[in-house]
């Protein structure tokens, strides 16, 4: 997608100082809640120098699309996070906030034209910089100790099914393959996450993968889903 149809996705565009030079390319997007009273209360914290927090973008819930840093900066979104061995994940990320009140001021279904936004910029973003699936992901599943946005309602469904993020195994092949609760801890850091809190980092992927019941107790559904989502992996079906 060239410049010009990028811009025809993005309303409007309030610059944030909050940001500085990338050292690695693009290769992830990480999607947020701004926990926040509406899309001005958010913009005006992420263009405050003194909050020192920014993403490239923010969607209002009425659908409109705000650039507040250019996409070759690095926006200061993530926080200390950590996915697939990569620890500066601003560095080698594009930040999506959506405007949304998250946990803390009523937790909710995200409106339809804000999702149907955010599915056109996304593609854009993921085909521009060949971001694969599986670095789609939200701000818990990079922050578990510290994050649980965008939470269990985010339709991460309808982002699988036009492929820009991996789908929830449905075809489980071998039922429960972990033999104890080490072994699963393992195969999670394998998979992306980091698991220093490990029944955050339980939370965070039932959040992503199972999110009808998050009570970071590990399970059979959940070993069944992580082992799967392995296989596709070593397969080549997971990028």
């Amino acid at each position: 997608m060239d410049d010009d149809a990028m811009r025809e996705l993005v309303h409007r565009e309030r610059f944030s100082p909050n940001y500085d030079e990338r050292n690695a390319a693009i290769s992830m997007v990480v999607i947020h809640y701004t926990e926040m009273e509406g899309p001005d209360a958010a913009i005006e914290r992420m263009t405050d120098p003194e909050a020192k927090v920014s993403a490239h973008y923010l969607i209002s819930e009425a659908g409109e699309v705000t650039r507040l840093v250019p996409e070759e900066k690095r926006a200061w979104h993530a926080g200390v996070s950590y996915w697939r061995g990569e620890s500066d994940v601003n560095s080698v990320s594009i930040g999506i906030e959506l405007d949304h009140p998250g946990h803390a001021h009523g937790y909710r279904a995200f409106a339809d034209p804000q999702i149907a936004a955010l599915v056109p910029l996304l593609n854009a973003i993921v085909k521009r910089h060949d971001v694969p699936r599986a670095n789609v992901v939200g701000h818990s599943d990079v922050a578990p100790q510290r994050k649980i946005d965008p939470g269990e309602l985010f339709p991460w469904a309808r982002l699988a099914d036009l492929g820009l993020c991996l789908p929830r195994p449905t075809r489980l092949e071998l039922g429960d393959p972990f033999d104890n609760d080490g072994s699963f801890y393992l195969a999670m850091e394998r998979f992306g996450y980091d698991i220093t809190d490990g029944r955050k980092a339980v939370e965070a992927f039932q959040r992503r993968w199972r999110p009808e019941l998050i009570d970071g107790e590990i399970d059979g559904e959940i070993r069944a889903i992580l082992f799967q989502l392995l296989l596709d992996r070593d397969r080549g079906l997971a990028r």
